[in-house]
C-alpha cells in the first residue's frame, strides 16, 4: 500500500492520530468511515474536507464509508457548540438525509463493483430498533461517566464557556461510538476520521470497541485540522452566509468567485487541501505566483479545480464566462447565455430600476430610458453620452434614435445599460 498519511501530511490534512494508524494504512486496505451531520439537505464547503479525505482513501485502495447521521441528527452533535441545538422533526431529517446522500454520490461511486468500492450507510438503520434499556445495558455500561466528562466537548459546556448540556447531547458521544462499533463488527471498519473537534467522539468509539470486543481489537482514529483563514477567522462563509456545495443554495458563479477571491496566504494552503494536484504541480504554481502575484495564478487554478470537482467542467466554463462579463470584453450573446440567477449574481450591487413590460410593447426611445430610469440625470446628459458613443445596451453600442423593445430583454426580464467600461445599470422589467 502507498503511504496515504504521507500524502495527507504534506497537504496539511493531519491533526491528531492514534499510534499505529499510519502503519495500519500502509499494511492493508482499511475500511474507514467519516460521518456527516444532516442539519441541512446540503453541505457547505467546510464539509468538502471530509469528502476529499474519503476520496483520498478510495484512491489509495482503502474502503471509504460515508455515514449519514439519520439517528445522531435527531440529537445534534455538541462538539464546538456553546448552546443546545434545536431538534429536527422526522420529515425535515428525512429530507436532509436524502439531500446529503444525493450530494455525496457526486464524489463517490457507490455503485462501483471494485473490491474497495465506497459504501453509504445511515446510522438510523441500526439505531431505530435499539431500545433505551438495551442501549443502557449494552453500551452505557461499558463507558464511565468520568471518561465521558473528560472530553473537551463536554467540559466546555459544563464550565463558564457554555450554558450546560442536556442528557440528550451528553449521550451523543456514546451513540457515535456505537456507530464505530457497529461498522467495526459488520463492515470490518478499523478507522474513523473527522475534523479535530471530533477527536473526543472518535476516541470514545475506539474505547467502546475495545471494551465490547476485547482489548486486542484493532481500532484507530485520525482527525484533520478545522480549516480557518490566515487571519484566524472562520472558513467557508461569504458576505451572503455559508458557501454551499449545491447550486440551489450557492450559485456556481458565486462559488467560483469565493475561491477566486481567496487571499494569497490562504490560496497556497487551500490548493493543497482542496485539490488533487500533485506536489510538483502545486510547488510550481506557488513559485509562479510568488514571481508575479498580480496574475493570481494560484487563485485561478484553485477556483477552476474546486469548481470542476463540485459542479463539473461545463458549469466551470459558465462561471468563467460570467466573470468575464464584468471584467472582460464580452458581447450580447454571452449575456443571453446567463440564467436569471447568475445574471443577478454577476450584477449584485449594481443600481437597478423597474419598468413595466407594457411600456416596452411599442418601444422606448433610448434617451427616455436612460433619463427616466435614473441611470443618467437628464435627457441632455443622455444625448451627450450617446454622441460620445459611450452607451451600450446589453453590451452592444447604441446611438441616438435607438428604440429599446421587448427583443432586448435578457431572460425576458432584464436590460443591461452601460456607460463606458465600468458604469452599469440594470433595468428590471416586470
Amino acid at each position: 500500500m502507498k503511504n496515504l498519511i504521507e500524502e495527507l501530511r504534506w497537504r496539511g490534512l493531519v491533526h491528531d492520530m492514534m499510534p499505529g494508524t499510519e502503519e495500519q494504512l500502509c499494511a492493508e486496505p482499511t475500511p474507514t468511515y467519516i460521518g456527516f451531520d444532516p442539519t441541512s439537505d446540503s453541505l457547505h464547503i467546510g464539509s468538502l474536507v471530509p469528502i476529499i479525505l474519503l476520496m483520498h482513501l478510495n484512491r489509495y485502495g482503502h474502503k471509504a464509508i460515508a455515514l449519514v447521521g439519520g439517528a445522531t441528527g435527531m440529537i445534534g452533535d455538541p462538539s464546538g457548540k456553546s448552546d443546545e441545538r434545536n431538534l429536527l422533526d422526522e420529515a425535515t431529517l428525512d429530507k436532509n438525509v436524502a439531500g446529503i446522500r444525493k450530494l455525496l454520490s457526486r464524489f463517490l461511486d457507490f455503485d462501483s463493483t471494485k473490491a474497495n468500492a465506497p459504501i453509504l450507510v445511515n446510522n438510523y438503520d441500526w439505531m431505530k430498533d435499539f431500545s433505551f434499556i438495551h442501549f443502557a445495558r449494552d453500551v452505557g455500561k461499558r463507558i464511565t461517566v468520568n471518561y465521558m466528562m473528560s472530553k473537551d466537548s463536554v467540559k466546555k459546556r459544563l464550565t463558564a464557556e457554555g450554558n450546560g448540556m442536556s442528557f440528550t447531547e451528553f449521550t451523543y458521544q456514546l451513540i457515535q461510538g456505537y456507530d464505530f462499533y457497529h461498522l467495526h463488527k459488520h463492515q470490518q471498519c478499523l478507522l474513523q476520521m473527522g475534523g479535530s473537534d471530533q477527536w473526543g467522539n472518535i476516541t470514545t468509539g475506539t474505547e467502546l470497541i475495545r471494551r465490547m470486543n476485547g482489548d486486542q481489537s484493532k481500532a484507530f482514529a485520525m482527525t484533520c485540522p478545522l480549516i480557518t483563514k490566515a487571519d484566524g477567522s472562520k472558513f467557508g462563509k461569504s458576505e451572503g452566509g455559508n458557501v454551499w456545495l449545491t447550486a440551489d443554495k450557492t450559485s456556481v458563479y458565486k462559488f467560483y468567485q469565493f475561491w477566486l477571491n481567496t487571499s494569497d496566504a490562504d490560496a497556497e494552503r487551500y490548493i493543497k487541501i482542496f485539490t488533487f494536484l500533485d506536489q510538483a504541480t502545486i510547488e510550481s504554481l506557488i513559485a509562479a505566483h510568488q514571481e508575479t502575484p498580480d496574475l493570481r495564478v494560484i487563485q485561478k487554478r484553485l477556483a477552476a479545480e474546486v469548481t470542476t470537482l463540485v459542479h463539473g467542467e461545463a458549469a466551470l466554463q459558465k462561471a468563467i464566462d460570467a466573470s468575464q462579463i464584468l471584467f472582460g470584453n464580452t458581447n450580447t450573446d454571452a449575456l443571453r447565455g446567463l440564467d436569471a440567477e447568475t445574471f443577478l449574481d454577476v450584477f449584485e450591487g449594481v443600481p437597478q430600476a423597474e419598468i413595466s413590460k407594457e411600456s416596452l410593447t411599442e418601444g422606448i426611445d433610448i434617451i427616455a430610458l436612460l433619463a427616466q430610469s435614473g441611470f443618467l440625470a437628464s435627457n441632455s446628459e443622455a444625448r451627450r453620452a450617446l454622441k460620445e458613443n459611450s452607451i451600450s445596451v446589453n453590451k452592444s453600442k447604441v446611438s441616438e434614435g435607438y428604440t429599446v423593445s421587448l427583443t432586448d430583454l435578457l431572460n425576458e426580464q432584464f436590460i443591461l445599460l452601460q456607460r463606458g467600461k465600468k458604469n452599469y445599470f440594470v433595468v428590471n422589467v416586470q
